[in-house]
Order: C-alpha cells, then structure tokens, then sequence
C-alpha cells in the first residue's frame, strides 16, 4: 500500500497539478483584488454604492416582522465579472497559445517537415566517446 502511495506521489503529473493549484490560489488573489479594488468601486459609482457588491438591493419583506432579507444582485455580478476575467486569461495566456503552437506543429507535420530530433544524452555522448577511444586504441598506429 505504501509503494502505491510513493508511485503515485513521485508521477510528474501529480506534482504539476499541486503547482497548478498552488499558482492558481496566488492567481485568484490578485483577479479578487482587482475585482474588489477596482471594478467594485467603478461600478458602484454608477448606481451611487460604495461598492457594486452593495449595489443593486433588493429588499424582500419579513413576513414574520422581524428585519427584511436584502438580496445582494450586485455582489452577484461582480462574482460574474471575476469568473469572466479568470476566463479571459486563462483562455488568452494558457488556451490561446498552445492552440497556435498545436496548429504551426501540425502544419509542419503535413508539409513534410522533419520531427524534432532530441539531442543525444549525456550517457549516450559518453557510450561514442568511449566506443571512440576503443576503436582509436584498437587500430595500428601509422607512425
């Protein structure tokens, strides 16, 4: 049970979803602070409110005669304007660009375009130079 615990850990994908999540909270606060700091109070001022979270009430009668119950529509739209700008730069500085990038790779894929070819490893640099050297040593000298 612990080895399946440690292989699930240690999987690169598990690491890049605790960044994600990890850039995504800081990311969530500063859309808050523009939202809140920004928007709220630029809004707010068209419908003479501190804020657009306090603009728009509407209040709905108590019908046991205690304090009527106030429905915050504009906390509602700002919550609204908050998701619209996560979504804008998520699609245009995540989704966006890898589009492009999946698009120009498979352009080049259907022109005939060589692949991508990676470049030996370090190991694999060491295993010629070694073979190299071996073959130099084994051949006659032509002194």
């Amino acid at each position: 049970m612990l080895k399946g615990f440690k292989e699930f850990i240690m999987r690169g994908n598990v690491i890049d979803l605790a960044v994600a999540v990890v850039i995504g909270t800081a990311f969530t606060a500063i859309v808050n602070s523009i939202v809140e700091n920004l928007f709220n109070p630029l809004i707010g001022a068209l419908f003479s409110a501190e804020s657009l979270a306090t603009a728009w009430p509407v209040e709905l009668p108590s019908l046991g005669g205690g304090e009527p119950a106030v429905l915050q529509l504009g906390a509602v739209v700002a919550s609204l304007i908050q998701f619209l700008l996560i979504a804008a730069v998520v699609y245009f500085v995540f989704v966006f660009p890898m589009n492009k990038f999946r698009e120009r790779a498979e352009a080049r894929k259907a022109a005939g375009a060589p692949e991508a070819v990676e470049p030996p490893t370090e190991l694999e640099l060491l295993q010629q130079i070694r073979d190299l050297l071996a073959k130099d040593a084994a051949s006659p000298s032509k002194e």
